[in-house]
């Protein structure tokens, strides 16, 4: 399941495009919800409002207080996406207090389970971005970058190696293990990593290091060093758990 908050302009928001999918809601009636637009219709039975027509939360209707209006304009961004169409749509980006005010709307046992779940990814955001401030956190980072500048060498020498044993997709090498080690963290994104991530990232990186170096000292396979790369990864995931356990 995708990330359900994100961080964009130095604030953690949601999107109307995720939250209709996770309310089991049409992204037009979000929309609605948002902006207070009418259907034209005003009647039971359509299509486009579900016989719901003009009554909507309305939240940044053209009507509301200046003051208000203003407040919660902070709360919803307006953006756009591409449908299947390649057509352009519009979108909302929402902070913790629009989807808090959004999120009043939707009742029923599916709609509570997914208001705490993203109650619990705005609290986990806010405590990373806390991390990431720290002095702690700012040189595990660097010293992160240090230990991938060494990693990305190797690889280097690891394509050369594996196009020399008649590897046509070497290339890929770089992206391959560095989907290993981001899938053995749980990573998506490195800035937005905890310190613990970032830690045990570091350790992974250097296993990668140290095997595709060994492998290539003993004229392995370029495919054998990655299966040895990945159980050894999997074996310090191991002893790991057992520790923290």
């Amino acid at each position: 399941m995708k990330e359900l908050v994100t961080i964009r302009k130095d604030k953690i928001v949601c999107n109307s495009l995720q939250v209709a999918e996770k309310f089991g809601k049409r992204h037009q009636e979000v929309l609605y919800a948002i902006e207070g637009r009418a259907c034209s219709c005003k009647g039971k039975g359509c299509k486009k409002c579900n016989g719901r027509g003009y009554q909507q939360l309305g939240l940044l209707q053209e009507d509301l207080e200046i003051s208000t209006k203003s407040h919660l304009s902070k709360m919803f961004e307006k953006s756009s996406y591409k449908d299947n169409g390649g057509r352009k749509r519009p979108m909302y980006y929402m902070t913790r207090d629009g989807f808090t005010l959004l999120a009043m709307g939707f009742t029923g046992e599916k709609a509570l389970k997914w208001k705490i779940q993203y109650i619990q990814a705005f609290n986990t955001m806010e405590e990373m971005l806390k991390e990431r401030n720290t002095q702690l956190w700012i040189e595990q980072r660097t010293q992160g970058k240090l230990v991938r500048n060494a990693e990305t060498d190797i690889i280097k020498q690891l394509i050369l190696y594996a196009k020399e044993q008649g590897s046509t997709h070497a290339d890929m090498l770089y992206m391959t293990y560095s989907k290993l080690a981001n899938k053995m963290t749980r990573i998506s994104d490195r800035d937005l990593a905890t310190f613990q991530q970032l830690n045990e990232l570091s350790f992974i990186e250097n296993i990668i290091l140290n095997q595709i170096r060994v492998g290539m000292e003993n004229n392995l396979h370029y495919k054998e060093i990655y299966k040895a790369c990945k159980k050894r990864i999997e074996q310090f995931k191991e002893v790991a758990y057992l520790i923290a356990g």
